[in-house]
């Protein structure tokens, strides 16, 4: 299945291509700046969730605030893998080499990618994730780096939640690491400076 998206060709073809996946109501449009402050240099290839809730562009179903439709978040990770897949072979680039930028929603579809198919992403940054689904064994993630950016007085990602992704990832293999702010479920400037920061230091 297709899915309308933006595709940035960069000026260095050995960079990482960046998938960024917005949150709930956002648009293929909403993240490109995150992309500038990260990886300049890097193609890009943002993606609007297939899914509308009340009209709001979603990457998957929930049934509440917080509660994910299962079947669903499975069908529409292997969506957006098949989806990849497909980019990397039109457009040319190195599937073994995309690494995720993701918010709220784009952030769990993104940790669903990483809990679902090995080599899905060389690394991924996670906005505000949350645990996509539990009692599932991971795929092998060693040295796959994972940034995630959390609150602690996040009232939708509660600091459990995160500690608990760090955990299952951790327990894959990844190199997690984990910047606290206190500005709920907002994404900040000094947020994505320091992801922009744990980039050049985790990926390049």
């Amino acid at each position: 299945m297709s899915m309308r998206h933006i595709f940035k060709q960069g000026t260095d073809p050995a960079a990482p291509v960046l998938l960024l996946l917005h949150g709930t109501g956002g648009t293929e449009h909403d993240l490109l700046s995150l992309a500038d402050a990260i990886s300049p240099e890097s193609s890009v290839l943002s993606v609007r969730g297939n899914v509308l809730e009340n009209g709001m562009p979603r990457f998957f179903r929930r049934l509440a605030e917080g509660v994910f439709d299962l079947e669903d978040l499975v069908f529409r990770t292997e969506e957006l893998n098949t989806f990849l897949d497909t980019a990397a072979e039109e457009r040319g680039f190195d599937r073994r080499n995309i690494v995720a930028i993701g918010y709220s929603n784009g952030a769990n579809i993104a940790a669903s990618l990483l809990f679902h198919y090995k080599d899905a992403l060389r690394g991924a940054i996670l906005h505000h994730p949350m645990v996509p689904i539990r009692g599932k064994q991971l795929p092998e993630l060693a040295d796959v780096p994972v940034f995630i950016g959390a609150g602690t007085n996040d009232p939708i990602c509660r600091p459990e939640e995160t500690e608990e992704l760090t955990a299952l990832l951790n327990g894959a293999g990844a190199s997690v690491n984990v910047h606290w702010e206190r500005f709920g479920h907002q994404l900040t400037g000094t947020e994505v400076a320091a992801a922009a920061q744990w980039y050049r230091e985790s990926i390049q």
